[in-house]
């Protein structure tokens, strides 16, 4: 599942789940933009991280230069600040042809209480966010005449509930019919368009839940396989979906939640 000559752009990249899979690109082969909102520090670390593995030759191009990563600044709900991310990153390396959609955020709240700068929070990036940025990436795949790959991080909560989260699940879910919309519409140009649906992922985000043994006990309860993810078990199938052994998958989503989705009993 090579990735050689391949650039990719990876949203939310300087830590967790994102900073994973923007390197586990770079070891298929790609050049990875990498992009961040409030952690330049976590992005100079993915990059660090990626350009370390350019002491040996990668591909068939043998390509050995320490070009492999770079990182850039954008907020993705601002719409100037997506034109500039896009526009900056085909400035650079001439070219994209991967999107991982993975920024997002969440704020948690009882439906009732949930302000509107919350709600605009969470909708802004998760779904209008991901919603531009692929758009910003498919009119350069159309000008271009290329093909592409759009994979977006979404969640088990686009189908399953999540008591106290109903904007993120609200995102969440028009993510998922997003994704088979632009599937349709964008098969005729050879743009596919796929879902990666995380469930309890050991990451930073979750050193509360890491932190409190009874809520862990609990939710390892709901899970089959007994564990929790690990962000290489995200990024493993976003790398098989950027390539082309996966040329003829396009408006899925793929869960990876160790069968907790098919299990799960509210506390």
């Amino acid at each position: 599942m090579r990735l050689d000559g391949k650039v990719a752009l990876v949203t939310g990249s300087s830590q967790g789940i994102g900073q994973v899979i923007a390197i586990r690109l770079a070891e298929a082969g790609a050049k990875v933009v990498i992009n961040y909102r409030s952690h330049p520090e976590g992005a100079a670390e993915t990059v660090a991280k990626i350009r370390a593995m350019g002491g040996e030759c990668h591909g068939a191009e043998g390509y050995c230069d320490d070009d492999h990563a770079f990182s850039i600044g954008a907020d993705l709900s601002i719409l100037a600040d997506i034109h500039r991310l896009v526009g900056e990153s085909i400035d650079h390396y001439g070219q994209l042809d991967i999107l991982v959609n993975n920024a997002g955020i969440e704020k948690h709240a009882p439906f009732w209480e949930v302000t509107e700068k919350a709600f605009d929070a969470v909708i802004n990036v998760n779904l209008k966010g991901v919603f531009f940025t692929t758009q910003a990436v498919v009119k350069h795949l159309m000008a271009t005449e290329r093909s592409g790959k759009i994979i977006n991080i979404s969640s088990v909560h686009e189908d399953l509930p999540f008591p106290n989260f109903a904007p993120y699940c609200a995102s969440k879910g028009g993510l998922k019919m997003l994704t088979r919309d632009l599937a349709v519409e964008l098969a005729p140009y050879g743009i596919t368009v796929n879902n990666v649906a995380p469930g309890a992922i050991e990451t930073p985000i979750n050193s509360e839940l890491l932190n409190n043994q009874a809520k862990l006990n609990a939710l390892l309860k709901n899970i089959p396989l007994g564990r929790l993810g690990h962000p290489q078990d995200v990024a493993g199938l976003v790398e098989f979906l950027a390539s082309d052994d996966a040329n003829y998958i396009t408006g899925s989503t793929f869960f990876v939640d160790g069968g907790l989705t098919w299990n799960y009993q509210e506390q």
